[in-house]
Formats: structure tokens, sequence, C-alpha cells
């Protein structure tokens, strides 16, 4: 049962939701005064609280307690959280950058991420802003690194850009003859603690090693006068460097890659045919190092096919591939389109014609517009009559192309009583159906699984969207039986998605293989809110990859006349 202090926290969230989002002050005050109210309070029960004392709050905090107290959630929250793109709660973390700096960063220079943040203070575009400066931004730089330093994980593509970043800085060291991105980075993550890199030199490793602890930038640094160095930077980026000689980069890039769980059973299978695989070598049976100029020498030479990075986690990897039942692994190039972008119709930035182009452009034979359902007011939600004019722009702007389809798709509210948003009529006229959960989070595994498996009994719902609802470092999933949920999904042809926003990457890849072994389909969806943000597609089949999934597992690589099959069978009961 929820008490006043867990109240006072939901209260606090909503004070910050609304100035992130530029209300008017007097409309968070009330709640930001019944915040402070009942922190200051001894902690006792909700109900007890509204027994007792329901005059002394406003109307509009009274309702929220209510629903804290009825169901342990919060519409009003539910409804900011999901108005609020998923970039600014990320930035929330930064100290001393509050709810209006962040608003008014976001819409001055429409930044919506950590990195791009961290790249605006650097490069002097924040500084321009009105009523910020030169201070400012470096307050802000100072803010990012105390994450960094404080061990604060970054997404993935933040990651990934500082590794970039860093390895082209060895690149450019003297004696550096290769340096490549190892570590969490090349494992495709979703997070990222720390940059780690291999660099072969033509010189003394440890000298090189040194001379990178000097350049500009560097705080402090362990391991100096030793081939691998750890380094952390003024912003607070943190930099694991293994400096070896030429004919150890592999042994070294292999074990810098892989995690513990993998390297232990390559060293398993090595032993296994008379070889060791030490720090810096693969030694055969006569303690000779074996020479090697690429992983694949390394893999053949125990007896493993050479293994994507991104599957390098100790999963039984190693054994499926040997035994033949590692599926060969979706490529980007599978993919036929995607049916998860939102356009300016809802809360997307571009037009529907702009989406078409740049998804033609990329190779792709189809895109569905999926903009978010009338409940989702919040996010500029459809009305009906809405529908019906854009499907009319759909329809214009497909009578241009020969070679290419816009797809009439909805993102549609699955409703606390598992209702699909929408009247059976106005659904009928949607090529698929995406189904979401967009509110009351809170409810327990059974509530939710009960939830979402009606709403997959809908004949109209083509693919439950972002299946577990979290956001990367600031929302946990929701509680759901997810084996549950597979196993629905695929009695009744119903697609799950892996969203690949970077910072929902939802459905989690370790869930990808239990997706496959129910046989439900997965759908990578970029959930686009912007030209751009198809892009993230291909982090999307980064996890899928790591999911073990292959192409005949994923929805959007059918051609589209399969794609429209699947659809026109769930809708006639049949899966497919």
């Amino acid at each position: 049962m929820i008490n006043s202090r867990a109240a006072a926290h939901h209260l606090h969230e909503i004070v910050a939701l609304l100035e992130l989002q530029g209300e008017d002050p007097a409309v968070p005050a009330p709640f930001a005064d019944a915040a402070r109210a009942l922190a200051a309070d001894e902690a006792r029960p909700l109900a007890d609280l509204l027994a007792r004392d329901r005059r002394r709050f406003a109307p509009e905090v009274l309702e929220v307690l209510e629903d804290l107290g009825a169901t342990g959630d919060s519409t009003l929250l539910d409804r900011l959280r999901e108005s609020t793109p998923e970039g600014l709660f990320e930035m929330l973390r930064v100290p001393g950058l509050g709810p209006s700096r962040i608003r008014r960063i976001h819409e001055g220079l429409g930044i919506d991420t950590l990195q791009a943040l961290e790249e605006a203070a650097r490069d002097g575009r924040l500084a321009a802003l009105p009523r910020f400066g030169a201070r400012t931004a470096e307050q802000v730089q100072r803010g990012i690194a105390w994450l960094k330093e404080s061990g604060t994980p970054v997404l993935l593509p933040h990651g990934r850009a500082e590794a970039e970043r860093l390895v082209g800085v060895v690149r450019r060291l003297p004696q550096v003859v290769r340096a490549e991105i190892a570590g969490a980075v090349r494992r495709h993550a979703e997070t990222v603690r720390e940059v780690e890199l291999v660099a072969a030199c033509s010189g003394a490793p440890e000298s090189v090693a040194t001379a990178i602890t000097r350049v500009p930038g560097v705080r402090d640094s362990v391991g100096g006068g030793t081939r691998s160095v750890s380094i952390r930077f003024d912003d607070g980026l943190r930099l694991i460097l293994h400096c070896v000689p030429p004919e150890s980069f592999v042994v070294a890039w292999v074990r810098a890659t892989g995690s513990e769980a993998h390297l232990a059973e390559l060293e398993a299978r090595a032993a296994h045919r008379g070889l060791a695989l030490e720090a810096a070598h693969l030694r055969g049976p006569d303690g000779r190092a074996l020479e090697l100029t690429d992983e694949s020498q390394l893999y053949a030479a125990i007896g493993v096919p050479w293994l994507p990075p991104e599957l390098r986690e100790g999963l039984g990897e190693a054994a499926a591939a040997v035994d033949g039942s590692l599926p060969a692994l979706v490529t980007e190039t599978d993919l036929r389109g995607a049916l998860h972008c939102h356009s300016q119709y809802s809360d997307g930035g571009a037009t529907i014609a702009e989406l078409a182009s740049a998804a033609r452009a990329r190779g792709w034979r189809y895109l569905g517009i999926s903009d978010h359902s009338q409940s989702a007011f919040y996010s500029g939600g459809l009305t009906v009559e809405t529908l019906a004019r854009q499907h009319d722009e759909i329809d214009a702007i497909n009578a241009t192309y020969a070679d290419f389809t816009v797809l009439k798709g909805i993102e549609a509210d699955i409703l606390p009583c598992g209702r699909v948003d929408y009247p059976e009529a106005v659904l009928d006229q949607c090529d698929y159906v995406i189904a979401s959960v967009h509110s009351r989070f809170g409810m327990n595994a059974t509530q939710m699984t009960d939830r979402v498996c009606k709403a997959l009994d809908d004949p109209h719902v083509t693919i439950l969207g972002h299946p577990t609802g979290r956001l990367l470092l600031t929302r946990e999933p929701y509680a759901i039986d997810m084996d549950a949920l597979f196993a629905r999904a695929a009695a009744r042809g119903v697609a799950v998605e892996l969203n690949a926003d970077p910072h929902r990457l939802d459905l989690d890849w370790r869930l990808c293989r239990s997706a496959r072994a129910h046989g439900a389909l997965v759908a990578i969806g970029p959930d686009a809110h912007s030209v751009d943000g198809l892009e993230n597609i291909t982090l999307g089949v980064g996890m899928a990859r790591k999911g073990w999934l292959a192409a005949t597992d994923v929805l959007n690589a059918r051609e589209l006349p399969a794609l429209q099959a699947f659809v026109a069978a769930r809708r006639n009961g049949v899966a497919s």
C-alpha cells in the first residue's frame, strides 16, 4: 500500500515534468506545496491521510492522491511521462540542470539526448543560447562528468560515439599500427560504463600506454608503465587501453571483447584440443605461440566457427555454432521496411512524405505510419476525423510511387481494461495496428498480463509495441509474465516488437530467444519521430542479432505481400 512519502515522490515528479513541458508556474505550484508537506510529515498510509486531511489539498492534487490510493498509480503522471521525450529524463540526471533549463535547451537546440547535450556544451552551441553562456555550459559539462565518474552508465549510442572519438586519438599516436574498439561497445551492450580499446604497437607497448596518459584532458590514470592502463578524462569518461605487440593483437582483441563466461568457454575448448588461450597468445601443444592474423583463425584453431562480437556473452553461443543450431543472424539488408513511425500528425517532427522518401532512399519497400491513437491526447493522438484525413494523404502519396508503399497504421493504446483504443470500424480502416501500454504501469504481474493478453485477442492487433515498457536508466519494466505473453502472441499470430529507440530497446535482447522458442515473430521498429529516427533500426538489428534472431523470425523482413498476408490471417483468426 502506498504511503505519504511515496506519494510525495510522485508529486515531485509531476512538478518536474510540468516544468519540463513549460507549464505556467501556477500549474505545478499546488503539487509542489503538497509534495513538500507530505515529505515533511511522518510516513503513514495514504488511505489514512486522505480520510483525515482531504481539505488541505487542492482539488487537482486530491485527484492524484485518490488515484494513487486506489491504484498505486497516477493517470496524470503516466500522461506526463508518455508525452515527455525519453531523452529528457536522461538529462534530468545531470546535477544542476533543472527542468526549466532542459526545456529551453530542448526548444532552442532540438536536443533530447545526453550525448547531444554534451556535444553542444563542448562546441559552444549551449553557451550561445539566450540566458546560458559559457559558465552554464561549463557547469553542464561538470555535471555530465560527475555522472560518468560515479559509474553511471550511458546509452550505447553515446558510448559508441565516445569510443569512436577515442580510438581516433589512439590511432594517431606514434607506433600504433592498429587500434580497435572492444568491450561492451563492441558486444553491442545496451548501456556502457567505460570504453575499452586494443592497440597493436610497433614499439614498446608500455611506452605507447604511457603516451596515452599524457594526451590533453587526462585527469588521472592507473597502470602507467604497464601494457594496460585505466584512464579517467576531465569529462569523466573512463578508458581501458590494452597495448600489445602486433603478434598478440588478435588474442588481446578477442579477450577484451568477450564476456568472462564466453572467454571461459573458449579457454575450455582450447584446452580440450591441447591448446592454451593465454593473455597474449594461443599456444599449441608444444608451447609455441600460433601465428594469428584475424579472429576467425583463433576460433577455427579451437574448433569453433567465428562468432559475431554481439553474441559473445557466454550463453551457449560457441556450442550452438559447433553443433549447427545457431541461426543465420538477421542483417539490416534483410529488412524490407519498418512499421513503427510517428509523423507530424501526432508527436513526430517530419511529414509522411519526408519519412517515405527517406525510407525509400534506404532501399525499403514499405513504411508504416503509426501515429498515436485518440486516448494518447497528450502525444497528439489522432481523432477519428484526423485519422481519416491522414489516410487520404497516404493515398495521395502512394499514387506517386510505383515501387514503394506507405502503410496506414496506428499505435493504439491498450486501455487498463485490455480493450484496444478505437472502435472496430475505425481499426478496420488501418492496414495494421500496433497495440501498446502507455498508462497504469503499476499494475501487478497478473493484472498486466491479463490486460495485455486480452489485447492480443483482438484480431485487429498486428504487433505488441514495446512490450515491457522499460526506459533504460530511467524506468524499470512493468511486471508481466513474458512467457505467457509470448505463448499468447504465437497462438494468436501477433508479432512482438523489438523497439529500437535507444532509450527503450524493448524487447530486451535476453528475451528474444524465448520469443523465438514460443514461435512468436518479432517486429524491429525504429519508433522514429523524425527522419533521423529511422537510423534506430540499425541499433534494433544489432539487438536482434544479440538475441539470436534470424531473418525468418522478423516480421518486417518479409516482403509486402507476405506482410499483408500475415495481417489478413490475423484478422481472420488464423496464426501465420
